[in-house]
């Protein structure tokens, strides 16, 4: 089946901010059933381009175009309420009809947006929801998102995942967020060093064939260096070449030497350590039935924990349920209502809050990791000049006087780290850390914190995080209820199901009439069975491993099948049928492995009994 026309397209963009190129003839173009990703490097040219697509900035050269009558909607990284006072007012500018009105009440509904709320007082997350109803209400023909995710809760998160996936607009999205952007795109734009790649698969494939494509370039330019050597070679001792002096040929090793001239290699990756401190005593904290109320409101009821040194440990609520304030009581900040709380011997902790409290707006870049003196970095008892540790962070000499207000969202996040990462500490407490941060950086994050000492606590939202760092979540099951699970987000989400499916299970069986109660008010009869595992239960375990392997197998070949960058054009009919069964597989693989869990989650349980 043929793709169809784009309904919009920018061509051969250029733009050029100071004296290097921002954008170098990238290309983007949407059709109506595209859920396109656009992701690169913090300082890359994302928002811009973005704002290109979306009209709002001129290109220095190019081609724009929008097919007549074609909507489109535009979701900022920091949206602008000048001019509105309420949530109403903004969200209802562009409202035209009865059905859009709506559609925009019931937005607002559903994000937990008083229609009513003053603009000015309201949070990070409770602006991000104004606007998300804001874009989403008249239902554009093309949805432009940059950050959508930034500052939301995990229940907004997967509430707006929901949400995108019923709309029919088609989407361009701009995140940091790999959970996200792999659940909601079917195509991958990179753009790197100004210019876009394409690659018509979901973003869960992206970092594998980025890295495929810049071996490719890398091999390339070897190849380029070994053919301007042996034309070299030729004019120094070429006969035909002193006495005939071929002009073509000179002319073309020009050429060549011009274009690895003007070749501009990848950018390169962070150099960063985490500072250690002295070591900590093995224990860490100590909660014992720590209760905090605020009038009537439950924030904390009846918690206790131990968290150890080494330990990697996330806090994960919707906003509003007490993380920040769990999270206080936990470090020392806040006293409890009730219980008590014991702190470890030796700590030295670092916060890095997602305020970036301590760096002032009417400082540069040097002031923020000097503290405005000198132009030394203290490292703990080292130091280290602010040119190379800018350059250790990505940042460009000639930033080294760049004011912080003019950076860039991503560039502020990375400033914020590199002052926090010069502290010594051996207690990280890292409070929504991923907000602005790419990918690479967000890599590189993940492996210091792998690397790290000393104990981690942190607040985030972003599922692919948790998962990548944590040991253990508490997470606000409501009412001040905290619940402590082993493992990530994901972890979590697999054993909140298999408990729900345990506890319906057994309620569907319901006490026997006549049954004898075990002197704790529970039925015999209605307890979980400690007998042995029925036929087709066990059946089913031993033979679900090879099940999951020949579907593993499966996923295998048409990822292989896929890896075709030519097989969209040449042949669209099998690389559909090639994305629906993989799409089939992935799906019946998850199943198989939650079935496979539950039942081995069974088996140990009758085999505890």
């Amino acid at each position: 089946m043929a793709a169809s026309p784009p309904i919009l397209y920018v061509d051969d963009i250029h733009l050029t901010h100071g004296v290097q190129p921002l954008l170098d003839g990238a290309a983007l173009s949407v059709s109506r059933e595209d859920r396109i990703c656009l992701v690169g490097r913090n300082g890359s040219g994302k928002s811009t381009l973005l704002k290109i697509i979306a009209g709002l900035v001129d290109a220095d050269d190019g081609e724009r175009f929008v097919q007549p009558g074609i909507a489109i909607e535009y979701l900022a990284q920091d949206p602008s309420f000048d001019g509105f006072t309420t949530a109403e007012d903004y969200v209802l500018q562009d409202v035209l009809n009865n059905e859009d009105r709506q559609r925009a009440f019931q937005l607002m509904a559903d994000l937990h947006v008083p229609p009513e709320a003053v603009l000015a007082p309201l949070s990070g997350g409770e602006r991000r929801r104004v606007a998300l109803a804001k874009a989403m209400a008249t239902q554009p023909e093309i949805l432009l998102l940059d950050e959508p995710t930034n500052h939301l809760d995990l229940p907004a998160i997967e509430w707006l995942e929901q949400a995108l996936r019923q709309i029919n607009s088609a989407l361009v999205l701009v995140s940091h967020d790999r959970r996200f952007l792999s659940n909601m795109a079917n195509q991958t734009v990179w753009l790197d060093r100004g210019k876009t790649k394409i690659m018509r698969k979901s973003f869960a494939y992206f970092e594998d064939w980025r890295d495929d494509e810049l071996e490719r370039e890398a091999s390339e330019q070897h190849k380029l260096a070994r053919k301007i050597a042996r034309e070299e070679d030729w004019v120094r001792y070429g006969v035909t070449a002193r006495r005939k002096r071929n002009v073509k040929r000179m002319g073309d090793l020009s050429n060549l030497r011009k274009q690895q001239r003007d070749y501009r290699g990848p950018q390169g990756g962070m150099e960063a350590v985490m500072q250690a401190g002295a070591q900590s005593g093995k224990l860490v904290v100590k909660a014992d039935e720590i209760h905090k109320s605020f009038g009537d409101k439950k924030i904390v009821e009846n918690f206790s924990t131990q968290i150890k040194r080494g330990a990697r440990v996330g806090l994960i609520g919707a906003n509003g349920a007490g993380k920040t304030t769990l999270l206080n009581m936990l470090l020392g900040k806040l006293e409890p209502d009730s219980g008590n709380i014991r702190l470890g011997k030796n700590l030295t902790p670092l916060l890095l809050d997602q305020q970036r409290a301590g760096i002032k707006q009417d400082w540069n870049v040097k002031d923020a990791l000097t503290d405005g003196s000198g132009d030394r970095v203290p490292l703990g008892d080292d130091s280290m000049h602010v040119i190379g540790y800018m350059k250790n962070f990505l940042f460009h000499p000639a930033q080294m006087r760049t004011p912080v207000s003019v950076l860039s969202g991503g560039e502020q996040a990375r400033l914020f780290l590199a002052r926090g990462l010069r502290q010594p500490s051996n207690l990280l407490v890292m409070d929504e850390p991923t907000n602005d941060l790419d990918l690479e950086t967000l890599d590189l994050l993940q492996e210091m914190i792998g690397a790290y000492e000393g104990t981690v606590i942190l607040v985030s939202h972003d599922r692919d995080f948790l998962d990548r760092t944590v040991t253990s979540v508490f997470n606000a099951e409501g009412e001040g209820t905290w619940l402590e699970y082993a493992g990530g987000y994901s972890d979590m989400k697999g054993q909140q199901k298999a408990s729900l499916k345990n506890r319906g299970k057994l309620a569907d069986v319901g006490p026997i009439a006549g049954a004898k109660e075990d002197g704790q008010g529970t039925p015999k009869d209605a307890r979980p069975p400690s007998g042995k595992m029925s036929y087709k239960h066990k059946f089913r375990l031993e033979k679900l491993p090879a099940e999951m392997d020949a579907l593993a197998r499966e996923i295998e070949k048409m990822e292989a099948i896929l890896a075709d960058a030519e097989l969209f054009t040449k042949a669209p009919e099998r690389f559909d049928a090639a994305v629906k069964k993989l799409a089939k597989a992935q799906a019946d693989l998850a199943a198989a492995e939650e079935e496979w869990l539950e039942l081995e989650v069974l088996r140990e349980n009758l085999d505890g009994g």
